[in-house]
């Protein structure tokens, strides 16, 4: 049985280019281990380079679920990923953050001092929130998590083109804070 929306859920309950953006300065935290989103990633159903491309399987499954719940899987098998769930097939990947809280915990979680790189891609933040596939189909709204809505001006955050894809790479839907520090890659 898929897990009841969190308050707030509604948020995530639209088009994945829409949130992506909209996820830019919010906050986000796992058992207060968390920060400020500066990077995400669009995918759509439509989406060549979206998991949900080929339709539902049994890896995909979250990405048809209750909007504002995370789909967390391996990439190539080594890191998890945090995606948060959008309209049925698609999804918002976080891939970075600025850390503001149990910055004890991250250093210790990722072996390393340097703040700038706690968080500074979608494998590096799960590994420094401690995310796994324990937190797949959890609602980022409700506990564990912590989910504070941005209040970014939009003229705050550039768009450019997804990292690490071989399909749909002319598609500038990949989110970030301006002037950020903290983001996985410039733009």
């Amino acid at each position: 049985m898929p897990p009841e929306p969190g308050p707030g859920a509604d948020f995530f309950a639209r088009d994945a280019l829409v949130v992506a953006r909209a996820l830019i300065g919010a906050r986000l935290a796992l058992n207060s281990v968390g920060g400020i989103i500066v990077e995400t990633e669009a995918y759509r159903p439509d989406d060549p380079a979206s998991h949900a491309y080929r339709g539902r399987t049994p890896r995909n499954a979250p990405m048809y679920g209750v909007p504002g719940t995370a789909y967390v899987y391996r990439s190539y098998g080594l890191h998890w990923c945090l995606n948060a769930v959008c309209l049925p097939g698609s999804a918002v990947l976080i891939r970075a953050i600025q850390p503001l809280s149990g910055i004890a915990e991250m250093r210790e979680r990722r072996g390393i001092g340097n703040d700038r790189l706690l968080c500074s891609g979608p494998g590096k933040l799960c590994q420094a929130l401690d995310i796994d596939a324990s937190h797949n189909r959890l609602p980022l709204t409700a506990p564990p998590f912590e989910f504070a809505r941005s209040q970014t001006d939009s003229a705050a955050i550039v768009s450019g083109r997804r990292i690490g894809l071989t399909k749909a790479v002319e598609f500038d839907w990949r989110f970030g804070l301006a002037g950020s520090a903290y983001l996985s890659r410039k733009f």
